[in-house]
């Protein structure tokens, strides 16, 4: 049994913010029908496949989808609504990610949702919002992060931005869903009463920028990496170059590590600008490139060992799920009938968690 047995949720999202909020919920006993087209979510044909429960699917649909049951209905039809309704009539959350206006015009907006099950816990999620003058302009994750700014401070060493390697809207947005649904859930147990959420990627990502973006905030000028201390202009929040074209990262700026590899490098000196302002710090940074230049990174892996200082290889995810700590905290897990699937973060003290079955399209499922 579950944190969340008993829970019913009717999932119309597709790609990844929904996906991932409502496969959480499924990890952890939630009861997820997954509504689709007959296409079916286009996550299904995104490659690379693997064999699951002797099926071929999708990695990425697999560990967004596993646990879930699968319904094609077509929302257009009488018979696809009339089946939808009779869902929602036993359902305890909604969860929906089309442009703002199509759930009305299909009849399945909050309203009508709540004319069958006034207690239901209904989750919009769009990259916008509901309502605003950007609620209808098409976006994925990309263009969030543009409008919301966090682009321009995922730039290069010549200010140029690049394509960030996390889709970090539609993460947040997954995320944020979530919460907002454990606490309407929470909320009905003391009132009776359901909720409407309105999820925006672009919401949801905002807040992740406070501790970067302080200037602006306050109605200032907008930060710039280089002079930002977690943004490439401290020398121990820096990425650098091994003699081997491989990479390290120092990732902790508090002084006593900057102590401890300065005093190690008999470079004391040096230790005043560490705690110089970001941007400032150019003689340390370039000592230390300098330095990281002369052994490669395995070398460096070895020489840290022994030293309390906050440094770390840059792994590619091969290597990355190849490391101890990915086996030591059972974090990568292989299906009873075969396929990978990477464990939730969400876990329990003394509740052992197996992969739900991945369902064929429209095949029901878990």
């Amino acid at each position: 049994m579950g944190k969340l047995s008993g829970i019913r949720v009717i999932d119309l999202s597709q790609f990844l913010p929904g996906p991932m909020l409502t496969v959480m919920m499924a990890d952890h006993g939630a009861e997820v029908i997954k509504v689709e087209p007959a296409a079916g979510d286009p996550a299904r044909e995104q490659a690379p496949f693997a064999t699951y429960d002797g099926a071929r699917h999708s990695v990425w649909f697999a560990n967004l989808n596993r646990g879930k049951q699968s319904v094609v209905l077509d929302l257009k039809s009488e018979a696809g609504k009339a089946s939808l309704r009779e869902l929602v009539a036993g359902a305890d959350v909604f969860v929906e990610s089309f442009r703002p206006g199509v759930m009305a015009r299909l009849g399945f907006d909050y309203e009508s949702v709540r004319a069958i099950r006034p207690d239901i816990v209904y989750c919009s999620i769009s990259a916008f919002g509901q309502d605003g003058a950007l609620s209808h302009h098409p976006a994925h994750d990309m263009a969030v992060q543009a409008l919301a700014g966090f682009l321009a401070v995922n730039d290069g060493a010549d200010g140029t931005p690049v394509v960030p390697g996390a889709p970090s809207a539609d993460l947040a947005a997954g995320l944020t869903g979530l919460s907002a649904v454990l606490m309407a859930l929470v909320g009905r147990e003391r009132t009776g009463e359901g909720a409407y959420i309105d999820c925006a990627m672009f919401d949801s990502m905002l807040p992740w920028c406070a501790h970067i973006a302080g200037s602006a905030i306050a109605g200032g000028p907008s930060p710039r990496s280089a002079q930002q201390r977690s943004l490439g202009g401290a020398a121990f929040y820096h990425v650098y170059a091994t003699a081997d074209g491989k990479h390290v990262v120092l990732g902790g700026r508090e002084l006593k590590f900057a102590r401890n590899l300065l005093g190690a490098l008999e470079r004391e000196d040096l230790y005043p600008l560490a705690d110089a302002p970001a941007g400032e710090q150019g003689e340390l940074i370039a000592f230390l490139s300098e330095t990281f230049a002369t052994r490669t990174r395995g070398e460096w892996e070895e020489w840290f060992a022994d030293k309390d200082v906050a440094f770390a290889p840059v792994l590619d995810f091969r290597e990355a799920f190849d490391a101890p700590h990915v086996a030591e905290r059972g974090l990568l897990v292989t299906g009873a009938a075969g396929g990978s699937f990477i464990a939730p973060a969400i876990r329990f003290a003394g509740e052992a968690w197996t992969p739900g079955r991945v369902p064929g399209l429209g095949d029901g499922g878990a």
